[in-house]
């Protein structure tokens, strides 16, 4: 009763098992991939009967050629064998490419299918996910779907068609032998079904550790500098070893829990054709019975050894892979929680007026960042926020964007509330450039066309020269055309914030948002750049943010943003003479603390911005 009810659990579909993801895969794909695993299938059923048919003529062979000494019978069967083999060999081959081609283009699939969902995804989840998870699922996981859909296929098609084949020449060959057969069988599926649990929990335990490993690369690469500068190799030495030696006793424990099935079933065979050479041989000597039946019953079982076993493993091996496929369907799950509006409206500039009406927002579910926030940045003017760090002012940043979905109130545009707009509209209308410039990979022409993919060279040209990037490009190693990479040294930071500062002038965007535009310039790129903004800005709604109140002297309206309100809000002049929270940073800045842009009065000498 235990082996009977085991045999159920190994079959039955365990909502924790592998059976629902099996399922999943098979009914969103199949469509699709049919015509490729049905070319497999096709090639794996001859497999299977040729198989079968080899251990049926073994026993001709023995009987006809070796008993009754027939020339005829054996230039009959040494062809015979000659074709099957070759039939064999050719469906092997054909199975084996059908379906490397048919998975590979299951991982393409899902690998695309996980980018596209990533990029639908809010800002918001990026915020509390770590990319080393979304690499993983990109480079590795992806792959475990192939896994998943090869080993079922060809453990329900080529194995288990080879096992009822050559199970049913052993009961023609012997019916009373194949009965022990019969029997040993679910013994080795009992001792099976006890090793799936282990595996389950242990393959979960791995894929954390490979995360781990990927995560600690990929901080060591982006942060290498400071990892230099701190003396951190040691600390970080020791972490990615950890993480190592974590995922190395896992691989082990798996392997040795894998291997497990192999004495099971060596000794289950053992028995197995121990008891039939026993018989055989006392039929034949003692009875005189024709060895030949019992050669090909001991043929059989010699060939369904190796596709019993890889069915007695189908279960391990799943589970192993399955908790890959979970996890990428963990990503495919996560619902986008912003309304993209892709069949909105248009957002149609005009002054480009943009306000904030009553808007209450929050990163975290209890704690708001902004309350009943009002704010208003005239049209084709120049708006600067100033402030103390933590205030709110990249949050205003971030939802003029829409990175991030407000609470309550309204944000519009002329007129236009840009959560009803079609999102792709409004990031068509701004241009963005921020403190942390993103290269990407690619040539340095490349990286200024993303601002408008559509440009030409010669608008790609005009556009570094606007932004003085031409002088520092043209002395690269082969100009637009010089290599770039994450984390490349061949620029400097005020060097690639100007490429930044390019990009956007390329876009031609109505509206411009500069998150800390000129943090990385020194004094004289800074002066530089000013006439390049003021170019920029012309007839545009520009807003500023700047630690640097020299950036934005001449603006046509200064909003000190503090603890997610405006505290106060004017021309420089006005709130100097204020004498309040303005004032005070002005003062910290310009007369506690000349710099080298001031005069010998203490006077700040800086180009009008706006």
């Amino acid at each position: 009763m235990q082996i009977i009810n085991s045999i159920r659990a190994f079959l039955k579909p365990d909502p924790k098992g592998p059976w629902d993801v099996v399922a999943r895969l098979f009914r969103e794909g199949w469509r699709k991939y049919l015509p490729g695993y049905a070319i497999a299938s096709f090639f794996m059923v001859f497999v299977a009967g040729t198989t079968a048919l080899t251990a049926w003529i073994i026993g001709d062979v023995v009987d006809q050629v070796f008993i009754d000494r027939s020339v005829t019978q054996l230039i009959i069967l040494a062809t015979a064998v000659v074709v099957i083999s070759s039939i064999r060999g050719i469906s092997m081959y054909g199975s084996t490419v059908a379906l490397a081609r048919t998975g590979n283009a299951v991982v393409a699939d899902m690998q695309k299918r996980v980018y596209d969902h990533v990029l639908n995804l809010g800002i918001a989840y990026f915020d509390k996910t770590h990319s080393s998870m979304l690499i993983t699922a990109v480079s590795n996981r992806a792959g475990s779907a192939s896994a998943v859909l090869s080993t079922v296929l060809t453990s329900l098609v080529r194995d288990l068609l080879s096992v009822v084949g050559l199970v049913t020449v052993m009961i023609i060959k012997s019916p009373w032998l194949s009965v022990v057969v019969i029997v040993i069988g679910p013994l080795a599926l009992f001792g099976v079904g006890r090793l799936v649990h282990r595996i389950r929990s242990v393959a979960r335990s791995e894929f954390a550790g490979m995360q781990q490993i990927i995560a600690s690369m990929q901080e060591t690469a982006i942060g290498i500098r400071v990892v230099k500068a701190f003396n951190l190799e040691s600390a970080m030495r020791t972490r990615m070893t950890s993480s190592i030696e974590s995922v190395r006793r896992r691989g082990n424990k798996i392997s040795q829990i894998k291997a497990r099935t192999s004495p099971l079933m060596e000794t289950l065979g053992g028995f197995a054709v121990a008891g039939v050479i026993l018989w055989a041989g006392y039929a034949t000597i003692y009875e005189g019975q024709k060895p030949g039946a019992f050669m090909s019953f001991i043929t059989a079982i010699l060939l369904a050894y190796e596709p019993a076993k890889r069915l007695a493993n189908t279960r391990v091996g799943l589970e192993r892979n399955v908790v890959g496929v979970r996890f990428v369907y963990d990503i495919l799950d996560t619902p986008a929680t912003m309304d993209t509006n892709p069949d909105g409206p248009d957002l149609e500039i005009t002054a480009g007026e943009i306000r904030f009406d009553d808007v209450n927002f929050g990163y975290r579910k209890k704690k708001l960042v902004l309350r009943d926030f009002k704010f208003q940045a005239e049209g084709g003017k120049v708006t600067a926020l100033v402030g103390p760090s933590g205030g709110g002012k990249s949050t205003i940043m971030n939802l003029i964007e829409r990175f991030y979905d407000i609470r309550s109130g309204t944000i519009t545009i002329d007129g236009q509330d840009i959560s009803k707009v079609r999102i792709a509209s409004l990031h068509d209308q701004i241009a963005l450039v921020s403190q942390h410039t993103t290269i990407f990979r690619g040539t340095i022409r490349e990286n200024i066309r993303f601002g408008r993919p559509s440009a030409t060279d010669e608008e790609v040209e005009t556009a570094a020269k606007n932004a003085m990037a031409h002088d520092f490009i043209m002395a690269t190693p082969d100009g637009f055309e010089t290599e770039l990479e994450e984390g490349s040294g061949l620029l400097s930071g005020g060097q690639l914030q100007r490429l930044a500062i390019a990009r956007a002038m390329l876009r031609d965007a109505p509206i411009i948002l500069l998150d800390e535009a000129t943090s990385s310039l020194d004094s004289e790129s800074e002066h530089q750049i000013q006439v390049a903004f003021e170019r920029l800005m012309a007839g545009r709604t520009t807003i500023v943010i700047a630690h640097r109140l020299s950036t934005v002297l001449g603006a046509s309206k200064i909003c000190v943003v503090e603890d997610g309100k405006i505290t106060e809000s004017g021309r420089h002049a006005e709130l100097l003479a204020a004498g309040k929270r303005y004032a005070r940073l002005y003062q910290l800045q310009f007369q506690d603390h000349p710099t080298d842009d001031d005069d010998e009065e203490g006077e700040p000498k800086v180009a009008s911005v706006g």
